[in-house]
């Protein structure tokens, strides 16, 4: 197990280096009401008293209930001071609008509301000199398991390096609300649904398989799946030269 004593300072250090070369005011990260946002949350509180958090419901009854609620939560025992914007109005226009001129999959659809709750984080963050702040661990990355463009898209992200299970033993050790850190992981794209239930594999697989090399020939064989399909979100956009 980390020290994470010794990685609170660490990444402390590391936000406030970010916001000093940045000559930036202060940070703005998304509240989802999950385990990676409370930690980047209360790190980044930790580093900068001018951090804010947006919950950004988006369709989802689960995003205005059980999430909201959690992300109030850890924000009212952190001392996070937090917005609230409804962006279905903005999904509901923009899957309008495109579809009058393509035919959206049920996966660009998911996607919508990630990119639209990145949009308003840059607004925001550009509007009041704040850094943005990512919200996603080395397991998702690992599997790709995130929106290119959309939570993928940030200025800095002091948990990257944090496999989901070092994010559950962190919150432990900050003592984050149970609510948090208990419940199943879920992006919250649409009803029921959760991060194991979509992958087909547990986060304690992903994360024995990418420290250790070790797992089961069902769980390897998704593991390698997922992340050889997703190898262009992991990359800088292809540039051409000569």
């Amino acid at each position: 197990m980390r020290n994470y004593a010794e990685e609170t300072e660490k990444r402390v250090n590391f936000i406030r280096q970010a916001i000093a070369e940045a000559h930036a005011d202060g940070i703005i990260f998304g509240n989802s009401g999950g385990k990676d946002s409370a930690l980047v949350g209360i790190l980044c509180k930790m580093a900068c008293e001018n951090t804010e958090g947006v919950i950004l419901p988006c369709s989802s009854k689960r995003n205005f209930t059980m999430d909201k609620d959690d992300g109030m939560e850890v924000a009212d025992q952190f001392g996070i001071k937090t917005r609230l914007i409804d962006l279905t109005p903005q999904k509901e226009l923009a899957m309008e609008t495109i579809s009058q001129v393509a035919t959206l999959t049920p996966a660009a659809i998911a996607n919508i509301a990630p990119r639209l709750r990145m949009m308003t984080l840059y607004a925001i963050g550009a509007s009041e000199n704040r850094l943005v702040a990512g919200t996603g661990n080395a397991s998702e990355y690992h599997m790709g398991y995130f929106t290119k463009w959309g939570d993928g898209a940030y200025d800095l992200n002091p948990i990257a390096d944090l496999t989901a299970t070092e994010v559950f033993e962190f919150l432990r050790y900050l003592n984050a609300p149970k609510a948090v850190i208990e419940k199943a992981p879920s992006a919250g794209l649409f009803e029921g649904q959760t991060d194991e239930e979509d992958m087909g594999v547990t986060y304690a697989a992903i994360d024995k398989y990418i420290t250790t090399g070790e797992a089961d020939e069902a769980d390897k064989a998704i593991i390698d799946r997922y992340h050889a399909r997703s190898g262009h979100k992991r990359r800088e956009p292809l540039r051409y030269h000569d």
